[in-house]
């Protein structure tokens, strides 16, 4: 976790404790040590956070305390309302959450006569989309971060079963499917695993040998990017 956020979920927990918290409690929410939230405590106060309390004791916010309001305008909130709710479809229940997470803290920061826009905003997203992956999308998502190979068992849609080592480069998520892309040391290539036929996936010590934004870059160029028209040869004399 950024310490940025951290540094905000503690004044989110404080702000609605109906009695003071202590950091033992803090500590173990946030899942990080005491002695961080001492730290932490100690940073807020400092930027006049009006925080009050002591080790052993337990901590409080002054009321009337709120954090500066975020201006976002009503087509900006929108688009963060439908852009969170529109992460249902993909299957990835880890971004979901996620998701949820930021528009509980948006909603909090946002004044007064903005939130009814994100909370009960005009739109409707269907619930249509990708399959359920079948595989966990936090571990590749965290492979692809770390650049670690990965080993998958795959079945294909004629019901083939394969294994292999792949450079894990990016998920893509489109409308009938969500997609891993990696490169295959099978293959030799660039290929595209639908997550919800991947049977098994596990993450290998070994790192990519090449740079994440290279193998990006290579895919755009082999399979996104298009590609420029050959002129058609001279008409023969």
């Amino acid at each position: 976790m950024r310490r940025a956020d951290r540094l905000f979920d503690i004044i989110q927990m404080l702000r609605t404790a109906a009695r003071p918290l202590t950091a033992a409690h803090l500590a173990e929410t946030l899942e990080i040590a005491p002695r961080t939230v001492y730290r932490d405590i100690a940073t807020l106060q400092a930027r006049r956070v009006p925080i009050e309390g002591a080790p052993g004791v337990g901590y409080v916010l002054r009321r009337g305390f709120d954090l500066p309001p975020l201006m976002f305008t009503e087509d900006e909130i929108e688009a963060i309302a439908i852009g969170a709710r529109m992460l249902s479809r993909t299957g990835d229940r880890g971004l979901e959450a996620a998701a949820g997470r930021v528009l509980s803290k948006v909603t909090t920061a946002l004044p007064e006569a903005l939130r009814f826009w994100l909370e009960q905003p005009p739109i409707y997203v269907s619930d249509n989309g990708a399959p359920r992956p079948a595989a966990d999308p936090a571990l590749i998502r965290s492979a692809i971060r770390d650049a670690a190979k990965l080993h998958l068992a795959y079945r294909d849609e004629a019901g083939a079963e394969t294994e292999r080592t792949i450079w894990p480069v990016a998920i893509a998520y489109c409308t009938a499917a969500t997609l891993l892309v990696a490169w295959c040391e099978l293959r030799g290539d660039f290929r595209h695993f639908r997550l919800d036929r991947i049977q098994a996936v596990a993450r290998l010590d070994a790192l990519v040998p090449i740079r994440g934004r290279v193998l990006m870059t290579r895919w755009l160029e082999q399979t996104i990017l298009p590609q420029p028209r050959l002129r058609a040869p001279p008409a023969s004399a």
